[in-house]
């Protein structure tokens, strides 16, 4: 992958923004911490982890959404509200995984087969004027 993010993530399918502020974990290093180090996860915010067929949720304080992806984006299984200390099983086909706050999947209406869109977020102007 070549950008870092943060990324806007969009379900093209459904018109709907799934989170605003979502990290991108390509590396080995970056996939195992994961989300381990968040205490929560807000509404808006996500983990895109690259490349992965399972995850685990040992050691995370909080529920979370969870979306396997196929490589054109497209939503192959969904996890509502994963509870802490839990192992998916292995999602043939998946590339990644987009990690959301709980909630997040089921307000947006996103099921599988949906197509996701990653766009590199715009930082606020008030970050990129000289001081």
């Amino acid at each position: 992958m070549k950008a870092a993010g943060p990324f806007v993530v969009h379900n093209r399918t459904r018109g709907a923004t799934l989170a605003a502020n979502v990290q991108l974990a390509d590396t080995p290093r970056s996939r195992r911490v994961g989300l381990l180090q968040h205490e929560t996860l807000e509404p808006g915010e996500g983990l895109w982890i690259y490349p992965t067929q399972a995850i685990h949720t040992f050691g995370m304080r909080f529920p979370i959404d969870v979306a396997f992806l196929d490589r054109g984006l497209r939503v192959k299984r969904i996890y509502h509200r994963l509870a802490p200390f839990r192992l998916t099983s292995l999602v043939w086909g998946a590339r990644s995984v987009l990690e959301l706050a709980s909630g997040s999947l089921a307000s947006t209406g996103t099921a599988v087969g949906d197509e996701l869109q990653f766009s590199l977020r715009e930082e606020p102007l008030a970050s990129r004027v000289p001081q």
